[in-house]
C-alpha cells in the first residue's frame, strides 16, 4: 500500500480517489450492450454470453432437476453453515419489519401507512471469479419476508454451462421462484426489459462490478428501479496502537482478494503500526490462493497517517466507504461520530467476514462513497408504502376550513370547492 503522513485535508479526496474506469467510455461500451438486447432479445443474451463467459448457452432457465443434482453435491457441513446464516439473516431482518400506526393528526382525521412488497424482483448475484452464494441470502431472505411474489435470479455460468451447486442450494432454501444461468450486462439488460423467458421485473438488486453497475444504473434511468450503485468492493479500517496488525492485514486481504478493482484503505494515528501491517500482509499474501488478484488491489490502495482522532473520524465521513472496522481502544465513542459508511465492524473480534457470511446483517451496501446518501438493502428496500387517510365527517369539520384557506391562497378553486361541498352537505344534516 502506498503511505501517506499526515497530508494535508485539502488532498485527502485526491489520496483516496478510487480506482475507477473513464465513466464516460464505460457507459458508452455499457449502452450499446443493453441496447442490442432490448433490440435483438434472447440472440443477443446468447451472443454476449458467449463472449463473456465463453459458454453457449440454449436454455437460460435452470430446471428442477439440475437443482436436484447441485443439492446432492453440496457437502453437509457447508448446507448446515449456510442454514446457521440463513437463520441469523432472518432473524436480523424480521427485526426491521415495520408496524402499522394509525395516527389522528386532527380529532375525526386518522393518516396512516401500510408497506406492501415490491412484486417481482430481480437479483443479481456474482458468480464469475467467485461463486457468491451469501449473496443470494442477504437478497432472497428479505424479499421473502416481506412477500414479495416473483424472486428472480440470475448468476454467471461456468465454462459448462453450470450454476455453483452452493448457489442453488442457498437459492432453492430461502425461496427464489426462478434462476437463470446469466451474468453481468446481460443479466440486467434481461431482468430490466424482459427477454425470452426472463421475465421483466420491478427493482433489480445486488452488487457487481464497474460494468454491472453501470447498467443498473443506466436502466434505472426508465425502465426499472434499483437497490443503489453498489460496484467493487471497499474496506477502511481505523486503527490504533491496541489494534492487532495480524487481524488488520487479514481484513484488507479480505476485500482485496473480491476483484483487482477493490480498494482498501487504513487510517491510523500509530505510524509504526503500518510497517507492522504492511509486513502481515506481505507475509499472509504468499498463503492466498487469489493473491495475484489481492496484489492488483493493493496497488490501489493506501495507509494514511494522523496524529489527531478527530482527522481520522472527518477522512472516514469524507471517503463514506462501503465497509468500516473501527479497532480503537475508544471504538464506541469513535462509532458514534461516524456519519457516512455502510456498514461498521467495532473492536479487535468483529471481522468484516462476518458480516459478509452470518451475523445477520445485509452485506449489500452502497460503495464508491454513496453510503453519503444510500442504505445497505434491509427490509425496505423491497417494500413500497402507501399512505391512507380516513376523515370522518368531524374530520372534515375540524380540518375543511384549513383546506379552504389554503387553496384559496394557492389560486386553485377546485381544490377549495371539493371541501365547501362536503362541509355544506354536512351542515345541511344537522
Amino acid at each position: 500500500m502506498k503511505t501517506y503522513i499526515n497530508p494535508p485535508e485539502n488532498l485527502w479526496a485526491e489520496l483516496l480517489q478510487r480506482p475507477l474506469f473513464s465513466v464516460a467510455e464505460l457507459e458508452s461500451q455499457v449502452q450499446a450492450i443493453l441496447t442490442d438486447i432490448k433490440m435483438s432479445g434472447v440472440h443477443a443474451i446468447r451472443n454476449y454470453t458467449d463472449k463473456f463467459d465463453g459458454v453457449f448457452i440454449r436454455n437460460f432457465a435452470v430446471q428442477e432437476q439440475e437443482i436436484a443434482d447441485a443439492i446432492s453435491l453440496v457437502d453437509e457441513s457447508l448446507k448446515n453453515a449456510i442454514k446457521v446464516a440463513a437463520h441469523n439473516i432472518r432473524k436480523f431482518h424480521e427485526s426491521q419489519v415495520p408496524e402499522i400506526k394509525k395516527i389522528e393528526t386532527t380529532p375525526g382525521v386518522i393518516c396512516w401507512q401500510k408497506p406492501v412488497a415490491i412484486e417481482k424482483v430481480g437479483l443479481y448475484v456474482p458468480g464469475g471469479s467467485a461463486p457468491l452464494f451469501s449473496t443470494v441470502l442477504m437478497l432472497a431472505i428479505p424479499a421473502k419476508i416481506v412477500g414479495c411474489k416473483e424472486i428472480v435470479l440470475c448468476t454467471p455460468p461456468n465454462k459448462e454451462g453450470k450454476i455453483h451447486p452452493a448457489i442453488l442450494f442457498a437459492a432453492q432454501l430461502v425461496g427464489v421462484t426462478q434462476i437463470f444461468k446469466l451474468g453481468g450486462v446481460q443479466a440486467i439488460g434481461a431482468m430490466a426489459y424482459g427477454v425470452d423467458v426472463v421475465p421483466k421485473v420491478d427493482k433489480i438488486f445486488g452488487p457487481g462490478n464497474q460494468y454491472v453497475m453501470a447498467a443498473k444504473q443506466i436502466v434505472s434511468r426508465g425502465d426499472v428501479a434499483i437497490d443503489m450503485p453498489a460496484g467493487p468492493s471497499e474496506v477502511a479500517v481505523m486503527a490504533d496502537q491496541t489494534a492487532n496488525p495480524a487481524f488488520i492485514a487479514a481484513d484488507l486481504l479480505s476485500q482485496a482478494e473480491h476483484g483487482p478493482d477493490s480498494q482498501v484503505v487504513l487510517v491510523t494515528n500509530d505510524k509504526s503500526l503500518v510497517e507492522k501491517v504492511d509486513q502481515e500482509l506481505e507475509r499472509q499474501l504468499n498463503d492466498l490462493p487469489r493473491k495475484a488478484i489481492a496484489e492488483r488491489a493493493l496497488a490501489n490502495s493506501q495507509a494514511v497517517v494522523l496524529e489527531n482522532v478527530d482527522d481520522m473520524i472527518d477522512l472516514i465521513n469524507g471517503y463514506a466507504p462501503e465497509h468500516l472496522i473501527i479497532s480503537m481502544e475508544n471504538y464506541l465513542q469513535v462509532a458514534e461520530q461516524i456519519v457516512n459508511a455502510g456498514s461498521v465492524f467495532l473492536g479487535n473480534y468483529t471481522p468484516e467476514s462476518a458480516g459478509d457470511y452470518a451475523s445477520g446483517t445485509n452485506h449489500t451496501l452502497p460503495t464508491n462513497g454513496w453510503s453519503r446518501s444510500f442504505s445497505g438493502v434491509n427490509i425496505d428496500s423491497f417494500i413500497k408504502k402507501i399512505t391512507f387517510q380516513e376523515i370522518t365527517p368531524e374530520g372534515m369539520k375540524n380540518l375543511g376550513p384549513v383546506i379552504e384557506t389554503m387553496a384559496a391562497a394557492e389560486e386553485l378553486d377546485g381544490h377549495k370547492n371539493a371541501v365547501t361541498l362536503r362541509l355544506k352537505e354536512i351542515d345541511n344534516k344537522k
